[in-house]
């Protein structure tokens, strides 16, 4: 018995609850219908290949089924034996690997997936997730917030620290490396640690806050876990990792590492405009988001529901499905990053809810008087907020928030 493409076309199919639902958009090829180009994108996906194939009595079949075209979107159900259990690097090898690049369709994104409980439950998912709120600082009625000393990268080690110890006097819970910063010469790993901690100490004993440390593990995966221990050592709660580069895998051997310390994996998401920005190709910012949890990142940066600087996205409904019910796996904590300043606050967690991360930079150094006013600008905007007060309200009672709001008013950066 032959397979052809045909074969993976089924308008009257009804997914199981044991199937991978994925959701494409796609603009089939010239000459090609949408029907013939959703066969391909099953077939090449699963089991199939550009000729007819003939299987003998001992083939199992996990070929994939096309069951749905609405549009330019097509729905493909692939069989969860398909998968192995616990590998995500395998998992996208089919649902976003070669179809990316196949003649049959000029474009292809990867919109959504849902995931049956089989392939859910292979992997660890989050530690804490939003817990991380309660159990690391001890609060669960407004938003943590973080900061990334600026200029983000060529300060020394002893400038790097003390813009996290004025951050942290001002109220900011979290300092956080950028996404550029590991083991430069300038700023060496080890010594950014070891400083940074020390006045994590100092800060958390003046103002009776917690405090915390993101620091930016990344690098190759044994490195990873090497720092990962260095971070457990020192006494330090979060390592930071930057998820898309770093690589599926090697976030999944560092999320082990950290269960062992007990320690929070705080997910950066450079690179992801790579995958997602173009709106007809790619991989979403949504199934992205869904790797990450299920591989077990704690926070994730989803974006500022278009009030920063960086291209608008779905932050809102990709900030919903991370805190939905999966199979009972753990939420994750979305970050809010990205230009943000005081004067956005408002608006952004009117947008997202207060049960978020929220970070600031320029929004926070760019103060006229400085780092430590800067700090104490955007945890009183913070404040404000949760106790339903305007923002002009609590600028009336908080003169550093007052100079935020001359300097950027409510203006979003380009």
């Amino acid at each position: 018995m032959g397979i052809t493409y045909e074969d993976f076309l089924d308008l009257d199919y009804e997914p199981t609850d044991e199937d991978l639902v994925c959701t494409f958009r796609i603009d089939p090829a010239t000459g090609m219908t949408t029907e013939e180009a959703a066969s391909r994108v099953a077939s090449e996906s699963s089991n199939g290949t550009w000729a007819a194939l003939q299987t003998g009595a001992d083939f199992t079949d996990m070929g994939a089924t096309a069951f749905s075209i609405d549009g330019d979107t097509i729905g493909v159900a692939y069989p969860a034996g398909l998968f192995e259990p616990g590998n995500m690097p395998q998992i996208l090898s089919c649902i976003a690997g070669n179809i990316m690049g196949m003649k049959a369709v000029d474009t292809i994104r990867l919109m959504d997936c849902e995931w049956p409980e089989a392939i859910v439950s292979s992997f660890d998912g989050p530690l804490f997730g939003s817990s991380v709120r309660e159990e690391i600082f001890g609060v669960d009625d407004r938003p943590i917030t973080a900061t990334v000393p600026k200029p983000k990268v060529g300060l020394s080690t002893k400038s790097h620290a003390q813009v996290g110890y004025d951050a942290w006097l001002g109220g900011v819970d979290l300092l956080k490396d950028d996404e550029n910063l590991t083991d430069q010469a300038f700023n060496p790993f080890a010594d950014r640690l070891t400083q940074s901690l020390a006045l994590r100490d100092d800060a958390e004993d003046e103002t009776g806050e917690k405090k915390s440390y993101l620091i930016n593990v990344t690098a190759d995966t044994q490195t990873m876990l090497d720092r990962v221990d260095e971070v457990a050592e020192q006494g330090g709660e979060y390592v930071m990792v930057d998820i898309i580069t770093a690589g599926w895998a090697g976030l999944q051997t560092v999320r082990e590492r950290t269960e062992k310390h007990g320690m929070a994996i705080h997910a950066h998401r450079a690179m992801h405009a790579a995958f997602d920005r173009m709106p007809t190709h790619g991989v979403s910012m949504r199934v992205l988001a869904q790797i990450s949890r299920l591989l077990g990142v704690d926070q994730l940066h989803t974006g500022t529901a278009g009030l920063g600087k960086l291209a608008n996205e779905d932050t809102v409904g990709i900030n919903e499905w991370m805190r939905s019910d999966l199979y009972g796996t753990t939420d994750v904590l979305p970050v809010a990053s990205g230009g943000l300043h005081p004067g956005l606050l408002p608006d952004l967690l009117d947008a997202t809810g207060t049960n978020v991360c929220v970070q600031l930079g320029g929004g926070i150094h760019g103060h006229p008087d400085g780092t430590r006013a800067g700090a104490v600008a955007l945890r009183a905007a913070i404040d404000g907020y949760v106790d339903g007060k305007s923002i002009q309200e609590v600028a009336d009672e908080t003169s550093e928030l007052a100079v935020a709001l001359d300097k950027w008013g409510t203006e979003t950066p380009r």
